[in-house]
């Protein structure tokens, strides 16, 4: 499913762009260049919305494009930076593609146990990735 937030978009004098998400708290990132900018603003909505909604959070609705005014957030953020180039843009991602794509993605490890261990294992039908997972996320006291 798609979601789309409003962004809005402030030049540094970098060449660079600052990006500030009003509905997710003041989310922000930035990038070197607009493109660069957006791609972080897509992989930032990304994280947020899919942290959220994995740990249970609310997720606030979208507001429409035309409600936001970057200059009336540039002043929220810092009521004394002089004014710069800004503007709202919509940002969009697919959260559970995204998701697969980047922060789900399962990686290969290769490791080493005795024989006798894996004859046991196997005999009693031991999914020895499920049981890594587990033993790491305990180790490192995770969920």
């Amino acid at each position: 499913m798609l979601s789309m937030y409003p962004a809005c978009f402030f030049k540094e004098d970098t060449d660079g762009y600052s990006v500030v998400f009003p509905d997710l708290n003041y989310l922000s990132t930035q990038g070197d260049s607009f493109e660069d900018a957006m791609e972080m603003a897509v992989e930032c909505l990304a994280g947020y919305l899919y942290t959220s909604k994995k740990d249970g959070d609310p997720i606030p609705e979208p507001s429409k494009l035309s409600d936001i005014n970057p200059d009336a957030i540039a002043k929220e953020l810092d009521p004394d930076a002089p004014m710069c180039e800004s503007f709202v843009n919509m940002v969009s991602v697919d959260v559970d593609l995204y998701a697969k794509e980047h922060f789900e993605k399962s990686v290969k490890k290769t490791l080493s146990i005795p024989a006798w261990l894996n004859t046991a294992a196997l005999e009693r039908g031991i999914n020895f990735s499920q049981v890594l997972q587990d033993a790491l996320k305990s180790q490192l006291n995770l969920k």
